[in-house]
């Protein structure tokens, strides 16, 4: 199916997402979103009220495709579950090389709107972040770490940690560096986990 053959909201949602991502949505206007998705902007407000809605879609157009990577990689990575954590970082580390990267969306959304906590597009993303460790709590459960919500919670603030730092200095080998740093810390959990008394 060619881009023109998408359904109209598709495509302005599409069209969203590539100018969104790449020059922020303060750097924006609806009528770009609206060129590059070949409507009229009253077609695009036909299908969204507001510029506001169509950055709260942007962001919910990333959510489950990022989770899903995020899962792929986990699951694909050879080794243990420290290699499975360690290798989301380095796929992202690989991802950051690439000059058309821009860091995460839902975070530098969230820095553009930082001054406006209501908005639907702040929600959005602070949903899709506790997804992720939620997620990852669960693998850790599943695994018997203990304190498995404060390890997630522990590797979700590395991985952003590690967004923020690549994107200011626009070096990959600091998301490398926090990855190896999130092996670590699960390691010392199963070694803990493995030393704890097991109940009868």
């Amino acid at each position: 199916m060619t881009s023109t053959a998408k359904p109209t909201k598709d495509r302005i949602v599409a069209a969203a997402n590539k100018l969104f991502y790449d020059e922020g949505i303060r750097g924006v206007s609806v009528d770009a979103v609206a060129e590059r998705a070949g409507v009229t902007k009253r077609t695009l407000y036909y299908h969204f009220k507001s510029k506001d809605d169509l950055i709260a879609a942007y962001l919910e157009g990333r959510d489950q495709p990022n989770l899903v990577l995020f899962k792929r990689w986990f699951d694909e990575a050879k080794g243990g579950l420290p290699m499975k954590v360690q290798a989301i970082f380095d796929n992202l580390a690989h991802s950051a090389r690439h000059p058309k990267w821009r860091g995460c969306g839902f975070l530098r959304t969230s820095a553009e709107l930082a001054n406006m906590p209501g908005h639907p597009a702040m929600k959005i993303g602070a949903a899709h972040k506790k997804k992720f460790e939620a997620w990852l709590q669960t693998e850790f459960d599943t695994a018997k770490l203990s304190n498995a919500p404060l390890l997630a919670r522990q590797i979700a603030l590395l991985l952003d940690g590690s967004f923020a730092t690549v994107l200011l200095h626009r070096d990959a080998a600091y998301m490398e560096a926090a990855g190896l740093a999130a092996n670590k810390l699960v390691s010392t959990a199963k070694r803990a986990a493995s030393k704890a008394p097991r109940s009868s």
